[in-house]
């Protein structure tokens, strides 16, 4: 470490407080019991190994798709000469192993500068230190700052303490081990986590013509592989590279998009950079340095909690150290160091990672399904849009059962069709209704005259299946509660009833939210029941299934089941034998609202359905 630099920083990535997470302050509130009763809380650098981590070994779950990536930066002040003090970094390390468990950490990267001078005897210390790792089997890497080695020295220097301690020989039998330079200062290591492989790239200090070579080389074997790049120098700023830092950019990461995210120390305060690589995507590059900090940093971690459901990193700040020690009773200044909160050391990163990495390894498309496949026992209906449909077409019934569907156009409307659909449909193509609401306008499909659906009740169960997109210019004003599948007849045609009774007999609409609403009226009740969702984003494609099991109807959304399902028992679906309508709502049995979006596949089945049966299985 060199400079330090302490003038106001401006956010480069969207913070976000994280109420909800976790670990939030994990020790906010014991440290404050312990420092006004007394009382004694666990020390995590002196605690037993008691996690199945620790006594099974290092077994991180390779497919769960959270997962963390521990890093530790600047440790220099820790290991100075005389001053040695290797309490902090194995309290940090011992943290890594009782919590690997429960945080899925996969692997730690070192960030350089691991001591002061340079010395055998801090390297022996350290070395000692990261033996708790290397006796677990803990994937790890290092790589050397200024202060390890002669700073005006490249990787091709030569023999070097640094290489002694922390050379290819240390980490030759490691199973994430992938491979050294010819100098031996430059590393890579190969993990799995969320059932792929990542490279972390460990980088010298300074690279060599020869380190650019190799670190190329080392990419191009894996061009698969999404790379976490770590070098000591790097960012030095806010938005702001170091001369060495742009070199590093302009020779090696802008033309590698595998390369997603870079993580360096030497500078500090905590800082934050992106910049678009020649593929047009984000690099996230981070600054994390605490050696000016209490304890000289107290070998605190950061730990980036990656979750490829969420498409985020989120990322803390830690101090294992401190928190150990808080069952002694810690000062304000001690209290304030273990765990930081500012928006430079906890934060998230949003990151669509199937698009990130789409250039390098898109994920497969997942191939159209033949109907035969969904046409599963108790099928009623099934409909699917695989290509366009005419102004005055027919959309057959797959089933077999005649409940094909007809066109009708509302003041000239007409369907579009788009080859866009839900990941998991099983065909291949959506129709578009371009509804609106004032005047009335657009087209939606309705069952032919006679269809067997038309009188059906449905008294032993039902599933309703279907698969919708809504346009970002989705307006509740013109465009709420028009239904995606519903059965015309009014509410009251079939009896006296105690709601509405133009409402239709059944829609499954979208509320003004826009959320998805089952409202239906069984045959043993005189009113609707309804079911209500949550809202649903537009631009994403979105499954829903309303279940009836001859008693009680659940609604899921994306194979979820929502929270507003009514328990009042609730038996089939009356009936009007009046047709039924995909795009369309009617209300005192005419139409009333036309759907603005696209709609995939529909199925209705005369059983209550399994998620594992759904259409998205």
């Amino acid at each position: 470490m060199c400079t330090s630099h302490d003038h106001e920083h401006e956010q480069c990535e969207s913070a976000q407080a994280g109420a909800g997470r976790r670990n939030f302050l994990r020790a906010t509130a014991l440290l404050g019991a312990a420092a006004t009763a007394g009382v004694a809380l666990p020390g995590v650098a002196e605690a037993a190994p008691n996690s199945a981590t620790t006594k099974t070994g290092w077994r991180p779950d390779t497919d769960s798709r959270r997962f963390t990536l521990a890093v530790m930066p600047d440790t220099q002040y820790l290991f100075d000469g005389p001053s040695i003090d290797k309490a902090p970094i194995e309290a940090s390390l011992r943290y890594l192993l009782e919590h690997g468990k429960d945080d899925n950490i996969v692997f730690l990267s070192h960030l350089g500068d691991l001591t002061q001078n340079g010395a055998v005897p801090e390297f022996a210390a350290i070395g000692e230190a990261f033996g708790l790792l290397d006796r677990r089997g803990v994937g790890y890497s290092v790589l050397a700052g200024n202060h390890d080695i002669k700073s005006s020295t490249d990787d091709q220097r030569g023999a070097s303490p640094y290489l002694d301690a922390f050379g290819p020989q240390r980490f030759k039998n490691k199973s994430t081990f992938g491979g050294a330079s010819s100098d031996g200062y430059n590393t890579y290591h190969v993990f799995r986590a969320a059932g792929r492989e990542w490279l972390v790239l460990a980088l010298d200090w300074r690279l060599s013509a020869k380190g650019y070579a190799w670190a190329k080389d080392v990419i191009a074997q894996h061009p698969k592989t999404p790379v976490v790049l770590t070098t000591h120098e790097l960012v030095v700023d806010d938005d702001t590279l170091s001369d060495y830092g742009q070199q590093l950019w302009d020779q090696l990461i802008a033309d590698h998009d595998q390369i997603f995210l870079t993580l360096n120390g030497h500078y500090w305060p905590a800082r934050r950079a992106t910049r678009k690589n020649a593929a047009g995507n984000d690099v996230h590059l981070h600054l994390t340095n605490y050696q000016n900090r209490y304890f000289g940093g107290a070998a605190m971690i950061r730990l980036y909690h990656f979750d490829l459901d969420r498409d985020v990193i989120d990322v803390e700040t830690v101090s294992p150290w401190i928190l150990g020690r808080a069952g002694k009773g810690l000062n304000a200044l001690e209290r304030q160091e273990i765990e930081l909160s500012g928006d430079a050391d906890r934060f998230s990163v949003g990151i669509d990672f199937a698009d990130r990495f789409a250039g390098f390894d898109p994920v497969p498309v997942r191939a159209a399904r033949p109907a035969s496949r969904m046409l599963i026992p108790g099928t009623a209906a099934y409909w699917r849009f695989e290509s366009p449909v005419s102004g005055s077409g027919t959309v057959r019934d797959l089933s077999g059962r005649g409940n094909d569907l007809t066109v009708v156009s509302v003041n000239g409307g007409t369907l579009g069709w788009s080859a866009d659909h839900h990941p998991d449909q099983p065909g291949h193509g959506s129709l578009e209704f371009t509804g609106y609401k004032s005047p009335l306008k657009g087209a939606y499909l309705r069952t032919v005259d006679g269809a067997p659906l038309n009188s059906a009740t449905f008294r032993d169960g039902y599933t309703i299946e279907a698969f919708y997109w809504l346009p970002a210019d989705w307006n509740a004003s013109h465009n709420a509660w028009a239904g995606l599948v519903s059965r015309t007849g009014r509410n009251g045609s079939v009896g006296t009833v105690t709601d509405d009774p133009d409402e239709p007999l059944a829609t499954l609409s979208l509320s003004d939210g826009p959320g998805p609403q089952w409202a239906v009226h069984p045959l043993n009740q005189q009113q609707l029941a309804t079911n209500w969702g949550d809202e649903t984003d537009p631009e994403i494609w979105w499954h829903l299934a309303v279940v009836n099991d001859g008693r009680h109807t659940t609604m899921y959304v994306q194979g979820c089941p929502v929270a507003r399902n009514p328990h009042a028992p609730a038996i089939g679906i009356a009936s009007s034998g009046r047709p039924w309508l995909l795009g369309g709502y009617e209300y005192a049995d005419k139409i009333d609202q036309i759907l603005h979006g696209r709609l995939g596949d529909v199925r209705i089945v005369s059983r209550a359905l399994p998620v594992s049966s759904f259409m998205t299985r």
